[in-house]
């Protein structure tokens, strides 16, 4: 049994429509404490919404969304700003302010925190950037500068700049070649070790998942199809794991079904 400590996020029976469309039906997930979870779907499953929800951007049509005990829809400003200070959010793309320099893009958490001097400010910044590859000659260069690769550094430390101790990744690797995708991820596996954050990556790359996450919840018509160790997982007899671990991507949405997801050793 879980204790209350252990969860670091805990969605519960979580609905979510758009329109006439259902995107989750009764969705519960729990992220315990350095655990690396990866939640992968098709697209339009429903994973960059279910992010959202995870992040209080936006608010479900039923169920609830804690992290660190905090419910997201009912926590006053002050409440919610005190979890935010607790995350990092790495952005599809890296999210990146396009009219700020590499080094004031991870500085710009630190600057919101209004306790720090700008000396130390930019100091802490140049490390989080060295902490992922990225040079001094490399700071004063905006986003439009620098290569997809290099962005997406830049954004993974500004997402660590706080050391947060839940980390988000949206799709880490999309849109980068495999070579450098590989790079990423081993630079993601070695963050990990160091930092030791809960993690949770949202991704449709069987090869991240494989290589970073401890357990994985499968998302197919509106459920959780599967949650557990990823090797009892993807040995799972069912077809949107089938889909995802056999042929890189699960299936899309269709009308969600009356069965609850497996668990594999969960």
């Amino acid at each position: 049994m879980r204790v209350a400590e252990d969860i670091v996020l805990d969605v519960a029976h979580l609905d979510t429509r758009v329109g006439s469309q259902v995107v989750h039906r009764d969705l519960s997930l729990q992220v315990r404490r350095g655990e690396v979870l990866a939640v992968v779907g098709g697209s339009g499953s429903g994973k960059t919404t279910l992010l959202r929800q995870m992040l209080g951007l936006e608010r479900p049509a039923a169920g609830r969304v804690e992290v660190f005990g905090v419910d997201l829809a009912r926590a006053d400003a002050r409440a919610l700003a005190g979890v935010r200070g607790r995350w990092g959010v790495l952005f599809q793309q890296g999210g990146l302010f396009s009219a700020l320099s590499a080094l004031d893009n991870v500085a710009l958490p630190l600057r919101e925190l209004r306790c720090l001097d700008d000396a130390l400010v930019r100091e802490v910044a140049a490390l989080k950037l060295a902490m992922v590859g990225i040079g001094p000659e490399h700071h004063g260069k905006r986003p439009s500068q620098l290569s997809g690769g290099m962005a997406r550094r830049v954004g993974l430390a500004r997402a660590i700049a706080l050391d947060p101790e839940l980390l988000f990744l949206d799709e880490p690797t999309a849109s980068l070649d495999p070579v450098l995708a590989r790079g990423f991820v081993a630079l993601l596996r070695e963050l990990a070790a160091e930092l030791a954050p809960t993690v949770v990556i949202i991704t449709h790359d069987r090869e991240t998942v494989e290589a970073l996450a401890s357990r994985v919840a499968v998302l197919a018509r509106g459920r959780l199809a599967a949650v557990g160790e990823v090797a009892r997982v993807a040995a799972l007899d069912d077809p949107a794991v089938a889909a995802f671990f056999r042929s890189g991507e699960a299936p899309g949405p269709s009308a969600p079904g009356d069965t609850g997801h497996r668990s594999a050793g969960d």
